[in-house]
């Protein structure tokens, strides 16, 4: 027996149940639930808000209350006295402006709003577009990603920048919002009042949101000052008594006339950045005043780009089941079928990649050959051997009790080089 090479045990099947156990609960995880962006999820991921959502519900309120007060206090003086069959309508159509609001608040705060998916790794460098200028990433370490990247766009050259984060260059008129921690697509702006990013999937209805807040505004503003002037002709009185007979008019139109100063600028300002085709974050970072914006085609193309344009589809599945990292549990273990404690506390503790030190398939070669030998030597009548295993290894001793720790010392071994196998694949 002197001289005979240690052969690795036979693997262990993990039993069908256990197996179907690793698979299922790898089936449960869905891609919202492993999301790395801050956003929040509800309805099992139907739904995506920003990490801010609870300012929607300021927002729904600002909305609802002035509504609700104008159509208990305000509008029925105002159906009386016109005493018409449709006067019904100045109480119905805030209502229903109203619900349209809400409606859009919500389309725009609870889809995605044109999120890039993360990239796994670094792309490979380019030779002909990419900044040759190296870069310090994050970790203080040197890049091999450039972090510039030219493309044309309309015969001009834009030069993209690359997302260490998201691990990718972003498309042209992207950019990573700090907020909800994601690469988004034609990124507008991150908007507190809803709650959520303003991109290319949703630009449509912030739009049509702000422009209809805008418009209940002026509704509500002016049917209140009509309600003044017919409470002052009435009681041929003063402004002050008027207001003094009526104050829920006053209040209502102190506040629409605060409000829609900045919701009628914001409309103003989206309608000129339509007809120019231009985002919030180019206007306030780019200026293209004086210089050529690749994006623009005109006023009524660029109207149509905004309002009348498929809107694409997510790139995001949220709902889409995901494995976990199955890898860590394969279906084939390198054991003997008899464990010890020792091995079922050290030879399985999961750990990342970048924190294991890979054992070369030579290292590998190497320690077992010096394993097998000293095996050789117990057995053949050699006890109480001193062997050193390498120069900071550490020495320890072979005894008539340690054969079964040289095997499973050689399993862990061979089981940490087939995980380190399975997770390079993987990646």
């Amino acid at each position: 027996m002197r001289g005979k090479m240690y052969k690795p045990p036979l693997p262990l099947q993990l039993s069908s149940s256990n197996q179907r156990m690793i698979e299922a609960s790898g089936q449960r995880k869905r891609v919202y639930q492993v999301w790395k962006g801050s956003n929040r999820f509800f309805l099992g991921g139907r739904l995506i808000f920003g990490p801010d959502v609870r300012s929607m519900i300021l927002t729904i309120f600002l909305i609802i209350v002035p509504v609700l007060l104008f159509a208990v206090f305000v509008s029925q003086r105002l159906v009386n006295e016109f005493q018409h069959h449709l006067g019904e309508l100045i109480t119905g159509i805030p209502l229903g402006f109203a619900f349209y609001d809400i409606v859009l608040l919500f389309l725009t705060a609870c889809r995605d709003p044109g999120i890039i998916p993360r990239s796994t790794h670094p792309p490979d460098p380019e030779d002909d577009n990419i900044s040759s200028l190296s870069w310090t990433g994050s970790h203080g370490g040197l890049s091999s990603v450039p972090p510039f990247k030219d493309v044309l766009v309309n015969d001009v050259l834009v030069r993209v920048k690359y997302c260490h984060t998201c691990m990718l260059y972003r498309p042209p008129r992207c950019s990573h919002c700090s907020i909800c921690n994601n690469c988004v697509e034609r990124f507008d702006h991150h908007c507190p009042w809803v709650g959520q990013c303003i991109g290319k999937r949703n630009y449509r209805f912030f739009f049509m949101f702000v422009a209809s807040t805008t418009i209940l505004c002026l509704y509500v503003l002016t049917f209140c000052c009509l309600s003044l002037k017919h409470v002052m002709a009435a009681y041929e009185c003063s402004l002050w008594e008027a207001l003094t007979s009526s104050p829920v008019s006053g209040i209502l139109v102190i506040y629409t006339f605060v409000v829609v100063w900045f919701v009628g600028g914001l409309t103003i300002f989206h309608v000129y950045l339509v007809c120019t085709n231009q985002t919030t974050y180019e206007n306030f970072r780019y200026r293209y005043d004086g210089k050529t914006n690749p994006y623009n085609r005109g006023c009524s193309e660029n109207f149509k780009e905004a309002f009348f344009s498929t809107i694409p589809a997510s790139k995001n599945d949220f709902r889409a089941k995901i494995n976990e990292d199955v890898s860590a549990f394969p279906t084939s273990l390198p054991v003997r079928h008899t464990m010890s404690p020792d091995i079922a506390k050290n030879g399985y503790k999961l750990e990342m990649v970048g924190n294991r030190q890979a054992v070369g398939a030579e290292e590998l070669d190497e320690i077992q050959s010096q394993i097998s030998t000293m095996t050789g030597l117990y057995r053949s009548g050699t006890p109480g051997l001193n062997a050193s295993w390498g120069s900071d290894k550490g020495n320890w001793e072979i005894t008539p009790n340690s054969t079964p720790n040289l095997e499973v010392l050689s399993a862990e071994f061979v089981l940490e080089h087939g995980f380190l196998e399975t997770e390079k694949f993987d990646i």
